[in-house]
């Protein structure tokens, strides 16, 4: 069985795809009511799940009447997606912000979820054992040439 943490990222992510307007608002205290868990457990999915490196924007406002409004960002069309992907990479990245790139296109069905393992391999600090800056420009250099061969369609 999946732990409450994956069903609360996946009921989110389910009704945000319903979503016609691509955004939810939600009430902290209801969904924890909803999930019999502590508000704190729903602060935590939706601050690592929902992060911008993985394609949404998180508003939240606390307080009586307070609410956290998600809403999935989405990724330009296959035409200007190379120049979206060149800027979001530049010259370096960190490897937090390449896995949250390679779970965005893997979200967008840009990247099977095979293809996306392999990249958060190979882009890895555990395989890329170098000094800081060169692996994070090596990993972007390879993140580069991985994205070119597989969405140069």
């Amino acid at each position: 069985m999946r732990n409450i943490s994956d069903i609360i990222e996946r009921y989110l992510k389910g009704i945000l795809h319903e979503s016609p307007e691509g955004m939810i608002e939600i009430q902290r205290n209801d969904l924890a009511d909803q999930f019999s868990c502590v508000p704190s457990q729903i602060n935590y999915v939706i601050s690592t799940r929902f992060t911008l490196e993985k394609g949404y924007l998180v508003e939240s406002k606390r307080g009586g009447g307070g609410y956290v409004r998600i809403q999935r960002i989405e990724l330009p069309a296959q035409s200007a997606l190379h120049n979206h992907l060149h800027h979001s990479i530049g010259d370096e990245i960190g490897q937090t912000a390449a896995e949250g790139l390679i779970y965005q296109l893997e979200e967008a069905r840009f990247l099977s979820k095979r293809e996306a393992g392999l990249m958060r391999a190979a882009v890895s600090r555990e395989v890329l054992m170098v000094k800081l800056p060169y692996r994070d420009q090596i990993r972007a250099r390879m993140l580069k040439a991985m994205l070119i061969s597989l969405l140069g369609k």
